[in-house]
Protein backbone atom coordinates (compact mmCIF):
# COMPACT_ATOMS: atom_id res chain seq x y z
CA UNK A 1 0.00 0.00 0.00
CA UNK A 2 1.25 3.27 -0.49
CA UNK A 3 2.22 6.17 1.54
CA UNK A 4 -1.09 8.15 0.79
CA UNK A 5 -3.25 5.68 1.12
CA UNK A 6 -1.68 4.61 4.57
CA UNK A 7 -2.08 8.19 5.87
CA UNK A 8 -5.86 8.19 4.84
CA UNK A 9 -6.45 5.56 6.39
CA UNK A 10 -5.01 7.38 9.74
CA UNK A 11 -7.06 9.90 9.10
CA UNK A 12 -10.23 7.69 8.66
CA UNK A 13 -9.45 6.20 12.23
CA UNK A 14 -11.89 7.12 14.96
CA UNK A 15 -9.25 8.67 17.43
CA UNK A 16 -11.76 7.45 20.14
CA UNK A 17 -11.44 4.15 19.06
CA UNK A 18 -8.51 2.28 20.92
CA UNK A 19 -9.01 -0.86 18.58
CA UNK A 20 -8.49 0.86 15.66
CA UNK A 21 -5.12 2.66 16.74
CA UNK A 22 -3.35 -0.39 18.37
CA UNK A 23 -4.41 -2.43 14.83
CA UNK A 24 -2.96 0.58 12.84
CA UNK A 25 0.30 0.64 14.86
CA UNK A 26 0.81 -3.15 14.99
CA UNK A 27 -0.03 -3.55 11.04
CA UNK A 28 2.65 -0.69 10.05
CA UNK A 29 4.99 -0.82 13.24
CA UNK A 30 7.67 -2.60 10.95
CA UNK A 31 7.11 -0.28 7.75
CA UNK A 32 10.49 1.78 7.61
CA UNK A 33 9.55 4.05 4.94
CA UNK A 34 9.95 7.75 6.58
CA UNK A 35 6.18 8.72 5.68
CA UNK A 36 4.92 5.34 7.51
CA UNK A 37 6.97 5.55 10.10
CA UNK A 38 5.44 9.47 10.84
CA UNK A 39 2.03 7.99 10.21
CA UNK A 40 2.91 5.14 12.95
CA UNK A 41 4.40 8.15 15.18
CA UNK A 42 1.21 9.94 14.99
CA UNK A 43 -1.32 7.27 15.64
CA UNK A 44 1.27 6.12 19.08
CA UNK A 45 0.68 9.90 19.96
CA UNK A 46 -2.98 10.02 19.57
CA UNK A 47 -3.57 6.33 21.29
CA UNK A 48 -1.29 7.39 24.38
CA UNK A 49 -3.90 11.19 24.47
CA UNK A 50 -6.45 8.75 24.34
CA UNK A 51 -5.64 7.09 26.97
CA UNK A 52 -4.79 9.90 29.15
CA UNK A 53 -8.17 11.14 28.59
CA UNK A 54 -10.08 7.68 29.24
CA UNK A 55 -8.23 7.54 32.71
CA UNK A 56 -8.71 11.63 33.74
CA UNK A 57 -12.55 10.74 32.22
CA UNK A 58 -12.79 7.47 34.31
CA UNK A 59 -11.58 10.58 37.25
CA UNK A 60 -14.29 12.66 36.48
CA UNK A 61 -17.04 9.81 37.88
CA UNK A 62 -15.64 9.45 40.97
CA UNK A 63 -18.25 11.57 42.86
CA UNK A 64 -20.87 9.73 40.90
CA UNK A 65 -18.89 6.34 42.09
CA UNK A 66 -19.05 7.78 45.80
CA UNK A 67 -22.70 8.28 45.67
CA UNK A 68 -23.90 5.37 43.68
CA UNK A 69 -21.54 3.11 46.26
CA UNK A 70 -23.95 4.98 49.28
CA UNK A 71 -27.34 3.59 47.49
CA UNK A 72 -27.92 6.45 45.32
CA UNK A 73 -29.84 5.56 41.61
CA UNK A 74 -30.53 8.72 39.91
CA UNK A 75 -27.74 11.21 39.98
CA UNK A 76 -28.02 14.36 38.65
CA UNK A 77 -25.82 17.08 37.93
CA UNK A 78 -26.48 20.74 37.55
CA UNK A 79 -25.22 23.43 36.03
CA UNK A 80 -25.49 27.63 34.32
CA UNK A 81 -24.52 29.55 31.78
CA UNK A 82 -25.38 32.89 31.55
CA UNK A 83 -24.48 34.94 34.73
CA UNK A 84 -22.17 37.21 33.58
CA UNK A 85 -23.66 38.63 30.04
CA UNK A 86 -25.17 42.13 29.13
CA UNK A 87 -28.54 40.37 27.19
CA UNK A 88 -29.85 37.41 26.86
CA UNK A 89 -31.41 34.68 29.54
CA UNK A 90 -29.21 32.49 32.11
CA UNK A 91 -29.52 28.42 31.05
CA UNK A 92 -29.24 26.18 33.48
CA UNK A 93 -29.28 22.29 32.87
CA UNK A 94 -29.51 19.18 34.72
CA UNK A 95 -27.96 15.95 33.95
CA UNK A 96 -28.83 11.97 34.88
CA UNK A 97 -25.74 9.90 33.27
CA UNK A 98 -26.22 6.45 32.90
CA UNK A 99 -24.63 4.42 35.99
CA UNK A 100 -20.76 4.31 35.23
CA UNK A 101 -20.97 6.16 31.38
CA UNK A 102 -17.90 6.89 30.21
CA UNK A 103 -17.70 9.92 28.05
CA UNK A 104 -14.74 11.22 27.02
CA UNK A 105 -13.77 14.65 26.63
CA UNK A 106 -15.89 16.00 29.27
CA UNK A 107 -15.56 19.00 31.14
CA UNK A 108 -16.16 22.85 32.08
CA UNK A 109 -17.43 24.16 28.68
CA UNK A 110 -15.35 26.77 28.91
CA UNK A 111 -12.52 24.80 28.28
CA UNK A 112 -14.12 22.60 25.02
CA UNK A 113 -14.37 23.73 21.97
CA UNK A 114 -16.98 25.13 20.52
CA UNK A 115 -16.91 22.28 17.70
CA UNK A 116 -16.21 19.67 20.58
CA UNK A 117 -19.17 20.75 22.96
CA UNK A 118 -21.30 20.38 19.70
CA UNK A 119 -20.20 16.97 19.36
CA UNK A 120 -20.73 15.98 23.07
CA UNK A 121 -24.36 17.83 23.34
CA UNK A 122 -25.75 15.32 21.09
CA UNK A 123 -23.53 12.34 22.94
CA UNK A 124 -24.46 13.80 25.99
CA UNK A 125 -28.82 13.88 25.43
CA UNK A 126 -28.46 10.25 23.27
CA UNK A 127 -27.24 8.74 26.11
CA UNK A 128 -28.71 10.74 29.21
CA UNK A 129 -31.08 8.62 31.20
CA UNK A 130 -33.01 12.30 31.33
CA UNK A 131 -32.15 15.80 30.98
CA UNK A 132 -33.94 18.96 31.31
CA UNK A 133 -33.21 23.21 30.87
CA UNK A 134 -34.23 25.56 32.56
CA UNK A 135 -34.49 29.54 31.42
CA UNK A 136 -34.87 32.02 33.51
CA UNK A 137 -35.34 36.03 30.65
CA UNK A 138 -33.65 38.86 30.77
CA UNK A 139 -36.85 40.14 32.25
CA UNK A 140 -36.83 38.15 35.32
CA UNK A 141 -33.38 38.93 35.96
CA UNK A 142 -34.13 42.52 36.23
CA UNK A 143 -36.99 41.87 38.31
CA UNK A 144 -35.68 38.92 40.75
CA UNK A 145 -31.51 39.51 40.40
CA UNK A 146 -28.98 37.02 38.74
CA UNK A 147 -28.91 34.88 41.24
CA UNK A 148 -32.43 34.30 42.09
CA UNK A 149 -32.82 34.19 38.36
CA UNK A 150 -29.84 31.23 38.19
CA UNK A 151 -31.85 29.50 41.24
CA UNK A 152 -35.41 29.73 39.82
CA UNK A 153 -33.98 28.07 36.72
CA UNK A 154 -32.50 25.37 38.20
CA UNK A 155 -35.32 24.77 40.15
CA UNK A 156 -36.82 24.57 36.85
CA UNK A 157 -34.33 22.48 35.28
CA UNK A 158 -35.06 19.71 38.22
CA UNK A 159 -38.93 19.93 38.08
CA UNK A 160 -38.92 19.14 34.35
CA UNK A 161 -36.62 15.71 34.48
CA UNK A 162 -38.53 13.34 33.53
CA UNK A 163 -37.12 10.71 35.98
CA UNK A 164 -36.72 12.50 39.83
CA UNK A 165 -33.15 12.38 40.75
CA UNK A 166 -32.02 10.83 43.98
CA UNK A 167 -29.51 13.53 44.68
CA UNK A 168 -28.20 16.89 43.03
CA UNK A 169 -24.45 17.92 42.33
CA UNK A 170 -24.34 21.20 41.85
CA UNK A 171 -21.56 23.35 40.68
CA UNK A 172 -20.69 25.70 43.85
CA UNK A 173 -24.06 26.68 44.76
CA UNK A 174 -26.73 25.15 47.42
CA UNK A 175 -29.96 25.52 45.50
CA UNK A 176 -33.15 27.07 47.84
CA UNK A 177 -36.46 25.42 48.24
CA UNK A 178 -35.12 22.25 46.99
CA UNK A 179 -36.21 18.73 49.10
CA UNK A 180 -33.43 16.60 46.98
CA UNK A 181 -30.07 16.03 48.86
CA UNK A 182 -27.28 18.30 47.95
CA UNK A 183 -23.64 18.22 47.11
CA UNK A 184 -21.86 21.73 46.03
CA UNK A 185 -19.21 20.92 44.67
CA UNK A 186 -16.37 23.79 43.86
CA UNK A 187 -15.00 23.85 40.40
CA UNK A 188 -17.86 20.83 39.74
CA UNK A 189 -17.65 21.21 35.92
CA UNK A 190 -13.98 20.41 36.36
CA UNK A 191 -14.24 17.34 38.57
CA UNK A 192 -17.80 15.41 38.27
CA UNK A 193 -18.84 14.13 35.14
CA UNK A 194 -22.47 14.99 35.36
CA UNK A 195 -21.69 18.47 36.31
CA UNK A 196 -19.52 18.79 33.06
CA UNK A 197 -22.17 16.98 31.31
CA UNK A 198 -25.04 20.33 32.11
CA UNK A 199 -22.23 22.66 31.82
CA UNK A 200 -22.09 21.31 28.19
CA UNK A 201 -25.84 21.11 26.89
CA UNK A 202 -26.59 24.34 28.97
CA UNK A 203 -23.66 26.21 27.38
CA UNK A 204 -24.96 24.91 23.68
CA UNK A 205 -28.54 25.34 24.31
CA UNK A 206 -27.89 29.37 25.34
CA UNK A 207 -25.28 29.81 22.43
CA UNK A 208 -28.06 29.12 20.03
CA UNK A 209 -30.57 31.55 21.52
CA UNK A 210 -28.13 34.07 21.17
CA UNK A 211 -27.22 33.11 17.76
CA UNK A 212 -31.50 33.53 17.20
CA UNK A 213 -31.20 37.22 18.87
CA UNK A 214 -27.80 37.54 16.90
CA UNK A 215 -30.40 37.10 13.37
CA UNK A 216 -33.02 39.89 15.02
CA UNK A 217 -30.48 42.16 16.35
CA UNK A 218 -27.04 41.88 13.87
CA UNK A 219 -25.98 45.39 14.99
CA UNK A 220 -24.84 43.70 18.55
CA UNK A 221 -22.30 40.89 17.21
CA UNK A 222 -24.49 38.52 19.56
CA UNK A 223 -23.33 35.23 17.88
CA UNK A 224 -19.44 36.32 18.67
CA UNK A 225 -19.98 37.53 22.25
CA UNK A 226 -23.13 35.59 23.25
CA UNK A 227 -24.58 39.00 25.15
CA UNK A 228 -21.05 39.37 27.29
CA UNK A 229 -19.75 42.84 27.43
CA UNK A 230 -16.69 42.78 24.64
CA UNK A 231 -16.08 46.26 23.38
CA UNK A 232 -17.70 46.13 20.20
CA UNK A 233 -20.76 45.22 22.08
CA UNK A 234 -20.90 48.37 24.60
CA UNK A 235 -20.25 50.17 21.61
CA UNK A 236 -23.12 49.20 19.81
CA UNK A 237 -25.02 49.76 23.45
CA UNK A 238 -23.77 53.38 23.08
CA UNK A 239 -25.02 53.76 19.22
CA UNK A 240 -27.69 51.98 18.94
CA UNK A 241 -29.14 51.87 22.18
CA UNK A 242 -30.26 48.50 24.07
CA UNK A 243 -32.31 45.77 22.54
CA UNK A 244 -35.66 44.09 24.46
CA UNK A 245 -32.61 41.55 25.47
CA UNK A 246 -30.68 43.41 27.13
CA UNK A 247 -30.65 43.25 31.15
CA UNK A 248 -31.45 46.94 32.21
CA UNK A 249 -29.43 46.71 35.53
CA UNK A 250 -26.42 45.28 33.81
CA UNK A 251 -25.71 48.08 31.42
CA UNK A 252 -26.92 51.46 33.78
CA UNK A 253 -23.52 52.35 33.22
CA UNK A 254 -23.30 52.10 29.38
CA UNK A 255 -26.65 54.63 28.79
Amino acid sequence: MGISEIKQELKNIDYTDESALNNFINCYKDDERAGVISAVKSAKKKLDDLRKEIERSYKMLSFERKYYEMGYKYICGIDEVGRGPLAGPVVTCAVILPKDETILYLNDSKQVSKKKREELYEIIIEKAVAYSIGISSEETIDEINILQATYKAMRMSIDNLKVKPDILLNDAVKIPNVNIHQVPIIKGDTLSASIAAASIVAKVTRDKIMQEYDNIYPEYGFADNVGYGSAKHIEAIKKYGPTPIHRKTFIKNFV
